[in-house]
């Protein structure tokens, strides 16, 4: 596993930066929080986006292979006209009555199945889950989370503790329980979910035996930090009926998968035929703007509803849920979940024929339109590879186009566009590629 917390990023004196950008990383680091990091080895500076384009003060334009918040495009016109016909308006509260609340509540929970009928209003992804993890240990009465060995679930102090991707210095609690995948485990398809099933319930003994017991099951369905491993389809089914058994809930965490990302679905947890009991909401929920959700069975919601109080002065308010809503509309209508499909099958097609030219791609893993691709000859040692991945987004970044990395390794680039990517931005992604390919292979 790296131990760098951000290997893409940029290191002070390893770029030549011109002196624009120079004096602006100088007053950030004078002012901001060590936390912070730009990213790529010389940093992108943009003062404005459209569609699939992002630009730099001087024009040039950056082809967004990268951004999966913005999935309708940068500075969609149809959602900034909604967000700002709504601000102009008021914005308020879910202490008010107000029906376009209502008429986006049932909307969305609409597109779930039928099992999912309610729904509470965050303004983040981190926020979704630490709400979900206090109703699944409310309507379980246990504290043990099972989640996968590189999983990230967000920032608050809550999620922090059961996201194992944010490396060995932010400390997970000790109700946690990591369990191995069986893609990079190299387990062979027939096989995964047998070992995903012994994966948990090794956990639930555990937890168990420790008079912790199991309160959730936490994933993402397309496990995305831990390198894109989405396949085969239903291979975590007995591992959440495992949970189900001693009393655990099953949250699907579809801030990344969510809202027809994987093409053929809304919701990526459907891949997988189950029905989790909580579905938590984020990033291109709004398409930029901050709102989140909690999707969930009624029981649960309303034995901690009953007696836990849970407001947000800003979840839910009328600005987020009219963007929200205008962002619904344009997937359902404009059939953004289905177009995205088929420019996943041109790029996975494209993909699979350069990687049998000896430039190093490994393998290559997609659901709809995120790709995990693994770089790096088969024998090559971690750290060779890693530098191998790295060396590829950065020269694409100097060519113009978008990426980063993903994996415990992160030796694997995370392609992840707007999901309103055309033929012709496909195409120019796989030409810079490959251009980047032929460069770090030598």
């Amino acid at each position: 596993m790296s131990t760098d917390l951000m290997p893409n990023r940029y290191r002070p004196g390893e770029s030549d930066l011109p002196r624009r950008e120079s004096e602006l990383i100088a007053r950030r680091d004078e002012v901001l929080g060590a936390s912070y990091r730009l990213q790529y080895r010389q940093p992108v500076h943009f003062v404005r986006g459209e569609g699939m384009w992002l630009y730099d003060p001087d024009g040039r334009a950056y082809l967004d292979f990268y951004n999966n918040v913005p999935s309708l495009g940068h500075c969609n016109p149809e959602v900034n006209a909604a967000m700002a016909e709504q601000a102009g308006r008021i914005s308020a509260n879910t202490r008010y009555l107000e029906p376009k609340l209502i008429d986006y509540a049932e909307r969305l929970v609409d597109t779930f199945p039928s099992e999912l009928d309610r729904v509470v209003f965050t303004c983040t992804g981190s926020e979704s889950n630490d709400l979900a993890l206090r109703i699944a240990r409310f309507a379980s009465g246990n504290e043990g989370v099972i989640v996968s060995t590189y999983a990230y679930h967000g920032t608050s102090a809550a999620t922090a503790a059961v996201s194992p991707n944010l490396g060995d210095a932010v400390k997970l609690s000790p109700f946690v329980r990591m369990v191995s995948l069986p893609g990079p485990a190299g387990v062979p398809e027939a096989q995964a979910a047998d070992f995903f099933e012994a994966q948990i319930r090794s956990a639930i003994v555990d937890l168990n035996r420790r008079g912790i017991g199991v309160a959730a099951l936490l994933i993402d369905s397309i496990f995305s930090s831990d390198g894109v491993w989405v396949d085969p389809p239903g291979f975590i089914a007995s591992g959440v009926a495992a949970v189900r058994e001693t009393g655990g809930l099953v949250i699907a965490d579809e801030v990344q998968p969510g809202f027809g990302r994987t093409g053929a679905h809304m919701w990526g947890f459907e891949r997988h035929g189950v029905v989790p009991d909580l579905v938590t909401l984020g990033k291109p929920m709004g398409n930029g703007f901050p709102i989140g959700a909690v999707v969930g069975r009624k029981a649960p919601m309303e034995q901690f509803g009953a007696t836990s109080r849970y407001s947000n002065t800003f979840a839910g308010n009328t600005v987020g849920i009219a963007t929200a809503d205008a962002v619904l509309t344009i997937l359902q209508r404009d059939q953004i979940p289905q177009k995205a499909l088929a420019m996943s099958q041109r790029l996975r097609a494209r993909l699979e024929k350069i990687a049998q030219q000896p430039y190093g791609v490994r393998a290559i893993r997609n659901a709809g339109l995120f790709f995990g691709v693994d770089i790096g000859p088969e024998g090559t040692p971690a750290a060779g590879r890693r530098a191998m991945a790295l060396d590829v987004v950065n020269a694409m970044r100097d060519d113009g186009v978008l990426i980063s990395t993903t994996g415990a390794n992160e030796d694997s680039l995370k392609v992840r566009p707007p999901l309103v990517c055309q033929a012709e931005h496909v195409d120019l992604f796989l030409v810079a590629m490959e251009r980047a390919l032929i460069k770090v292979a030598g």
